[in-house]
């Protein structure tokens, strides 16, 4: 028989051991949850408190002119920030960064997303991106706990006005906002790379691994040759300070392959260091704005005219009267011209003329004619944002559209659209897609060249007897002050009124003055268009527009060296001419 006090220790231990197991059982569960259950979870907060992992951006992409002179690049900056040090009061945070507020330019905005970001316990805070490197020498020199650097890439542009809207903007992650910076951001940004970053438990950062390295952008030749975009930006710029006009445009191209070679536009800016209302002058009006052509348009209406065989060339029209009623209003020349054969419609620019050569094409024929020039649709130029411009489908046209119309109103257009036109013709009638990339540089070394389309619009025969009316315009009609010595000139004037919405009609007031032409005739170099919006003073086409275009083609024509034609071959062509158009 057991001893009374043996048994109560042994029932005591068996107590003790069960409460054991139950004390291990639990230990084993918690042991299960935490390494089993929970250890992804748990996991994820420790290495979130312990790492971070960063981007690495890529160096992008540097865009070339058609000759090699750099447009845009990006350059090493020292970006600034705070990695929050543990264990520190608000207030040391705030005097620390308080002593870089004058070094920095910190305005009071960004001090609230700092001191926000502080409270809020945000391990990362940037606190000045992309300085001068001087300047973060300053900032290393103070010695401040948190306070960390960073090599970002910075984009500068050589060339600083030039080309601004063309080229467009990134912004402060590299990332394109417009322009060729923004159509083409895929291949210049490259692809961002991977760096961990480990940190001890006062948050100190000890080592770095690469996870993966960043892939460099593209670089892209354009089809801008940085000389001549600075002739038509300064002749523009040149002739807006003259006229004291809203704003212009200018764009030079090669016909024959729909290379455009110089954008221009004016107001401008600076690239690298953009006004706060940046948007007010960024916008590319050579392809982003519209605007009703006026008598330039009249190289359609002529083309419809030739192509249908609706006119004879020698045939003529009574504008003895200075005016023609069509339905519901008046419409008037710029001055009374007599009786005109249909070349001198042109070369005059007569509207009086120009309707009654309307009536004979018709609605249907001249509605095909807009339509086969491209009105009313895109270029296809590579540059963001393009407009289509409005044209109306025939079903919508009024009792007035058709002549309305055949003299450049009811229709709203771009300049670049109005070039393609201009370079149709040069191009003996078939129209090449404008283009501004070049080439795209593959990491293989290769070079993708982009594409070309080309298109038949009028016939060749059209074609060439509507280059040397245009010829007639410039030799003896209303763009005289478009002629160049030793260079034969093909061109057309506009001169459109513009819609006032305070008074709910076209106004007498204000103008668009144009200019679209090519040179040499006989084998076309240039073709340009010059748009100026509201000039004072001097508004016809003739007496505005057409001046920037000579004094811009006659510098290219010097730089590209292209020979004038000797007088014996400029007499026999003039004569030729002014044969063919019943002179």
């Amino acid at each position: 028989m057991k001893n009374p006090r043996q048994k109560k220790i042994n029932n005591r231990t068996i107590i003790l051991l069960f409460f054991l197991f139950i004390w291990l059982g639990v230990i084993i569960l918690r042991l299960v949850e935490l390494q089993v259950i929970q250890h992804t979870k748990f996991k994820a907060e420790v290495l979130n408190q312990n790492h971070d992992v960063k981007a690495i951006f890529p160096q992008r992409g540097t865009i070339f002119d058609r000759s090699g002179n750099i447009f845009a690049r990006s350059l090493p900056r020292p970006s600034i920030f705070y990695n929050l040090p543990k264990d520190e009061s608000f207030e040391s945070h705030r005097e620390k960064i308080n002593k870089l507020r004058k070094m920095l330019d910190l305005s009071s905005k960004n001090l609230a997303s700092i001191y926000a970001r502080i409270k809020k316990g945000k391990s990362f805070i940037w606190i000045k991106r992309k300085v001068e490197t001087e300047v973060a020498d300053r900032v290393k020199e103070l010695n401040l706990s948190g306070i960390h650097f960073d090599e970002e890439n910075q984009r500068f542009y050589p060339q600083g006005k030039r080309a601004a809207q063309l080229l467009g903007r990134v912004n402060i992650d590299d990332r394109g906002q417009s322009g060729i910076e923004y159509k083409y951001n895929t291949f210049l940004e490259g692809e961002k790379g991977k760096r961990l970053i480990l940190r001890d438990a006062k948050n100190r950062e000890y080592r770095f691994e690469i996870l993966k390295d960043p892939e460099p952008g593209k670089d892209i030749i354009l089809t801008i040759d940085e000389t001549i975009q600075y002739i038509a930006e300064k002749e523009l710029a040149n002739a807006l300070r003259k006229t004291q006009a809203l704003w212009g445009t200018v764009i030079v191209s090669h016909p024959a392959t729909g290379e455009i070679a110089a954008m221009a536009n004016y107001p401008t800016f600076n690239l690298n260091s953009p006004p706060v209302n940046v948007s007010r002058v960024e916008r590319n009006r050579a392809i982003h704005h519209t605007f009703d052509p006026g008598s330039t348009f009249k190289i359609v209406t002529a083309s419809a005219a030739l192509e249908n065989k609706s006119v004879r060339m020698h045939e003529v029209f009574d504008c003895t009267s200075g005016k023609i009623r069509i339905p519901g209003k008046t419409v008037w020349d710029h001055k009374k011209m007599g009786i005109l054969t249909f070349p001198d419609v042109i070369v005059h620019s007569s509207n009086v003329g120009t309707i009654q050569v309307g009536e004979r094409i018709g609605k249907k024929n001249l509605y095909t004619m807009i339509k086969a020039y491209g009105f009313g649709q895109k270029t296809g130029i590579d540059l963001p944002a393009e407009e289509k411009g409005i044209f109306r489908p025939i079903k919508n046209w009024t009792d007035i559209s058709l002549y309305s119309l055949s003299i450049g109103y009811e229709i709203s257009i771009t300049a670049i659209q109005m070039l393609q036109a201009i370079s149709t013709v040069a191009n003996r009638g078939i129209v090449t897609s404008p283009r501004i990339v070049k080439k795209i540089l593959m990491p293989s070394g290769e070079r993708q060249e982009v594409p070309v389309q080309f298109r038949r619009v009028i016939s060749e025969e059209t074609a060439q007897t509507l280059s040397q009316i245009l010829q007639n315009v410039v030799l003896r009609g209303t763009g005289t002050e478009a002629q160049i010595d030793g260079y034969s000139v093909a061109g057309k004037t506009g001169t459109a009124q513009k819609f006032d919405p305070s008074i709910g009609r076209y106004s007498n007031r204000i103008h668009t003055a144009s200019f679209v032409g090519f040179v040499p005739v006989e084998n076309p170099v240039l073709a340009i268009v010059v748009v100026i919006d509201e000039p004072k003073g001097k508004f016809y086409g003739g007496d505005v527009a057409a001046p920037v275009f000579k004094e811009i083609a006659s510098q290219i024509l010097r730089y590209l060296q292209v020979p004038k034609a000797d007088a014996f071959t400029k007499t026999i062509t003039t004569a030729r001419v002014r044969s063919m158009n019943g002179q």
